[in-house]
């Protein structure tokens, strides 16, 4: 069932969980998330990076026929979209969600930027996720940690000057690997004033990958509503592997190989994040009972 990310988000909001958002780059990681899902009743939101595929248009039409063949939500969004350009192809491509990442300028102009985008996407039907603070690099997270940690206050006042539909908040994680005795550690003091000061609005935790099962968990359940996560999924697939017997004839399993390791992991996440069996049915027209049917 092919959603916006909104409808995702809002549901999760309201029901105290959050959503797996995996970044995909092909059919063989698409098609074993959405399988994942599927098996575990849960929504799913597809992360898709520009600089990650080659055809953001076939790439866009690939993912929109998995989500219409899926029993489950699925939500397509264009995962930190850069230039205008690449917003208005990630609407041709038939995304139904992008992210309009701005979080590197000055508060003014992330929300003049974020604002013009945003009033775009939403006239063609998308919504629309942007970043206040700036979650950086995990290499060097001694640095990034507390450079720009989001605020409570400025939170509400990008939400209601950008009209955006959820936000993605620096609260102490970084993308990518960290390095070799790092540990991330999370300001969920911050996370619960943010919560509160923006009346419940639907958030995002960005560079998950290498935090602790511990804190994500305490995390969705003080208001994270989407959990970005690539590098864990990509780490689990490379172990799988290095650890398969994969000489001679069995060098033909590769890729089933690769599938599983990825989605062991996201099996594991998707019960962290708390969405196992909060998918919906829709609702068909015609019926007065307007409100979603939880799939229990």
């Amino acid at each position: 069932m092919l959603v916006t990310m909104k409808e995702i988000v809002d549901q999760a909001s309201k029901g105290n969980y959050a959503v797996a958002a995996p970044n995909v780059s092909s059919e063989l990681d698409a098609r074993a998330f959405v399988e994942v899902a599927e098996e575990m009743n849960a929504p799913l939101i597809l992360d898709v990076g520009y600089a990650s595929v080659t055809d953001l248009f076939f790439t866009g039409q690939m993912l929109r026929q998995l989500a219409m063949q899926s029993s489950i939500p699925i939500a397509i969004n264009l995962d930190h979209g850069g230039a205008a350009a690449e917003i208005i192809q990630a609407i041709h491509a038939g995304f139904t969600s992008v992210m309009i990442d701005r979080s590197y300028l000055s508060f003014e102009e992330n929300v003049a930027q974020v604002k013009e985008l945003a009033d775009i996407a939403h006239a063609a039907g998308l919504s629309v996720e942007a970043e206040l603070g700036h979650v950086g690099q995990a290499a060097q997270y001694d640095v990034d940690r507390d450079a720009a940690l989001t605020s409570a206050e400025d939170a509400l006042k990008f939400i209601e000057l950008t009209g955006v539909d959820c936000l993605a908040v620096a609260i102490g994680t970084a993308h990518g690997a960290y390095p070799e005795g790092f540990k991330p550690y999370l300001d969920f003091d911050r996370l619960v004033e943010i919560k509160k000061a923006t009346n419940q609005f639907p958030l995002v935790l960005h560079g998950s990958s290498g935090t602790s099962n511990e804190q994500i968990e305490k995390a969705c359940k003080l208001g994270i509503n989407k959990v970005n996560i690539a590098n864990d999924l990509c780490k689990a697939a490379s172990i799988a592997v290095q650890s398969a017997d994969l000489q001679g004839q069995n060098a033909y399993g590769v890729y089933d190989v690769l599938k599983e390791g990825a989605k062991a992991k996201l099996r594991e996440m998707i019960q962290v994040y708390g969405s196992k069996d909060k998918a919906w049915l829709p609702v068909c027209k015609g019926i007065a009972k307007k409100e979603t049917t939880m799939i229990e």
